[in-house]
């Protein structure tokens, strides 16, 4: 069954990505709607079977931890890139 599916519509793809990148640090570009895109840089904590985690300093020396699904990035409401180079993981085929 697994075969019936193509290539860019599978999230594990995806999850394997960030599991290679945990402890390192990403960039995610979020589109929260409205016009509102919002940017954060941290370090991917843990990538989870349907999620993953950032902590991420915030003002005043807070920590925050965010979550975002492996769904959004697969349709393009979250982009992730690597914190090291600028480099796109993913990118949302074109229809």
């Amino acid at each position: 069954m697994e075969r019936d599916i193509p290539m860019f519509n599978r999230i594990d793809i995806i999850r394997d990505a960030c599991k290679g990148l945990e402890g390192q640090q990403i960039r995610v570009k979020a589109n929260m709607g409205r016009s509102r895109i919002v940017e954060r840089t941290g370090t991917l904590l843990q990538a989870h079977p349907s999620l993953f985690v950032i902590e991420v300093t915030e003002r005043r020396g807070r920590i925050a931890r965010q979550t975002y699904n492996y769904v959004d990035v697969l349709t393009g409401t979250v982009q992730i890139f690597n914190g090291d180079t600028g480099e796109l993981l993913y990118e949302c085929p074109e229809d």
